[in-house]
């Protein structure tokens, strides 16, 4: 039985509404402006707790579907359905469009700014570019070869940069970047992957219901299969007191937490089944093993130690379509596919687990 323990972690600090489907949603590392962005093309940056907000685009007709806010705060980077990369200057008093790359017939979806430096990787077609957005200069141009790149993330020391796709993750050094990159075989598309806070562990959630784990620097996985669907998001926890953080996926209306990844004969599945429809995001908390989820159903739960319902959050009545924290873990953002967005913030400062 769903075991849930009603507290008031969070309350609702602001709300505000775009014309379309909330597609992404990015904090600044301050956690003061916020960054969002529709299905309609809008990409605005908002200030939550003055009300504040300045429209870098509006409505275009064509999707925008990524966003990210550098590690320094100073750019913000968006691109979508157009094939075009936006990267905005966001640290003075009045936002500024720095650069406009294009990329004819892609459609462009997964970008990441480098841990520590001003470096955007992002996907086109077959191929990830890596440009810095300071010297306003290509670093490298990525081939995968195999497939179109279905996601991309970085190390978290920067060190590398790894693409998913079809059979295959390809990793690649990022000071040595024409040499030829470690490859990993997936067995199927890789749709989602992801690096362990501390970089010990590769994450590749896949297309035929499945997930593959590596140690680092060691080519043979830890595997799970047979999950209600494909994987569409991984998200790693911080390692937690038994040393190996958690891991957290979405398969369709479940979430799946894989528990000491490091030893998979000692740990355990869990399966939080409490949502309705379709998962679309989740998130821990920064350095909190607390968990948010949000689904088609209009609710957006938070899991405390993964496995117990603290928190109920919900306004969007046609259903939620992303989420972000606040990197202090202070503020909850929330997107609709209504159109609606919403931030909530923590009501008291208490420990956190």
């Amino acid at each position: 039985m769903l075991r849930i323990k009603k507290q008031n972690l969070f309350k609702q600090l602001w709300e505000t509404c775009l014309s379309d489907y909330i597609t992404a949603v990015a904090w600044s590392p301050d956690g003061a402006q916020l960054a969002a962005s529709s299905d309609a093309g809008e990409v605005i940056l908002y200030t939550p707790t003055t009300d504040e907000s300045t429209c870098l685009q509006s409505s275009q007709g064509e999707s925008v579907d990524a966003l990210a806010i550098s590690a320094d705060g100073q750019f913000l980077a968006a691109g979508g359905q157009a094939g075009t990369v936006w990267i905005w200057q966001i640290d003075g008093d009045s936002p500024t469009l720095l650069t406009t790359l294009k990329h004819a017939r892609t459609w462009i979806d997964r970008l990441q700014w480098h841990p520590s430096s001003p470096e955007l990787a992002f996907s086109f077609g077959r191929c990830v570019r890596v440009w810095h957005a300071v010297e306003q200069t290509v670093v490298a141009t990525l081939n995968f070869e195999d497939s179109s790149v279905l996601d991309l993330a970085w190390h978290p020391q920067g060190t590398e940069l790894s693409l998913g796709g079809n059979q295959r993750i390809k990793t690649w050094q990022s000071q040595a970047w024409d040499k030829d990159p470690e490859v990993r075989e997936v067995g199927g598309a890789s749709l989602a992957i992801a690096w362990s806070p501390d970089g010990t562990y590769l994450a590749s959630g896949n297309n035929n219901r499945s997930v593959l784990v590596w140690e680092k620097d060691n080519l043979y996985p830890w595997h799970m299969q047979g999950l209600p669907s494909k994987v569409r998001q991984l998200i790693w926890s911080k390692p937690t007191v038994k040393g190996a953080p958690l891991l957290a996926l979405m398969s369709g209306e479940r979430i799946i937490v894989w528990t000491n990844a490091a030893n998979p004969s000692k740990g355990f599945i869990k399966v939080l089944d409490a949502h309705k429809g379709i998962v679309k995001a989740i998130s821990f908390r920064p350095n909190t093993l607390l968990l948010a989820s949000a689904a088609e159903d209009g609710y957006l739960y938070l899991w405390q130690k993964s496995g117990r319902i603290v928190q109920t959050l919900e306004g969007a009545s046609g259903g939620f379509s992303c989420l972000a924290w606040s990197e202090q873990g202070i503020m909850l953002a929330a997107g609709g596919s209504g159109g609606e967005l919403f931030v909530w913030t923590e009501t008291a400062k208490r420990k956190r687990s």
